[in-house]
């Protein structure tokens, strides 16, 4: 069976069995990260229409894009859902909402493809005396897939998760081996094609959240919490590392996923209905679907 249809399937599962009519759905408009690409468009829009009665209208991009948008007035989305707290104070910070809830974490891992020649490889990098999952990403004709840094958080994550892993590791350089500059073309992407593209062969390997392979069925090696971004007590080893873009410096932020009701939105309290359901009714989707809650994380206030 078709995974994407199994997703949609299996929230139905977990859900009370409330339908609702034709005549009460509203069209719900939705901006979230390219991450949550599949999860949105599956379980969550699912669960939404049988739960609420909600129709989601969904908009998928790299966060920092679509919160300057956002703030620019280019779209008027209902309901705002990024990852990091970065593109989510940019939106409050404008005055477009006054208040983000934290409803999931996750963590940097990399993403490969069952056709790349370096499968069974990266399938035995953490194993003892195996190549290391490092050391398979600076082989010279390895094709690995990336977001563009200065748009999207993901992007700048795997040069975070680089820059560690080249002090973890004691690799001196590491990072720019693999990547070569920060903004690298040959390397870069828009969010959503990175699976189609590593599902197809295209690519070898890519930069991913845990949340994202699964529902494409493609594998992931994970990474040690040193370098993952996704564990709170080592927050203060992954703020040693930054990374410059133009004039602006970037650090590492929690992988969290924050929604937000807009200021702005039509629907607004079919907006706030779905927000406090991302944050208690789906938290066993999110959980089914390889989303860690967001333990510890505060709620973003302008």
């Amino acid at each position: 069976m078709n995974r994407r249809l199994m997703l949609a399937g299996s929230a139905a599962l977990l859900l009370a069995p409330r339908r609702a009519s034709a005549q009460t759905l509203v069209p719900l408009d939705v901006a979230y990260a390219g991450s949550m690409g599949s999860m949105m468009e599956g379980p969550i829009k699912a669960g939404a229409t049988q739960t609420l009665g909600i129709a989601v209208h969904g908009r998928a991009q790299g966060s920092d894009a679509l919160a300057n948008l956002i703030v620019g007035g280019s779209i008027t989305p209902d309901v705002f859902v990024p990852v990091t707290p970065g593109p989510m104070m940019t939106v409050l910070k404008a005055g477009k909402a006054s208040l983000a809830v934290p409803v999931a974490r996750t963590e940097m891992v990399i993403a490969y493809s069952p056709k790349s020649k370096y499968a069974q490889a990266f399938a035995d990098a953490r194993k003892a005396g195996a190549m290391p999952w490092w050391q398979i990403l600076t082989q010279s004709d390895i094709r690995f897939g990336r977001t563009d840094p200065a748009t999207d958080p993901q992007g700048r994550n795997i040069i975070f998760t680089l820059q560690l892993a080249q002090t973890y590791y004691k690799q001196p350089g590491l990072a720019a081996k693999i990547l070569g500059d920060s903004i690298n073309p040959a390397q870069i992407f828009s969010e959503p094609t990175v699976e189609a593209r590593l599902q197809s062969g295209e690519l070898d390997a890519a930069s991913a959240y845990k949340i994202q392979p699964g529902p494409f069925d493609l594998p992931y090696v994970s990474l040690p919490p040193e370098v993952n971004l996704g564990n709170e007590s080592m927050h203060a080893l992954y703020a040693q590392t930054s990374l410059e873009l133009g004039a602006k410096t970037y650090h590492p932020q929690s992988l969290v996923y924050y929604a937000a009701v807009l200021d702005g939105a039509a629907q607004k309290e079919k907006a706030a209905a779905f927000v406090a359901w991302l944050g208690d009714g789906a938290q066993p989707i999110f959980k089914k679907f390889f989303y860690d809650p967001p333990t510890g994380a505060a709620a973003l206030h302008a």
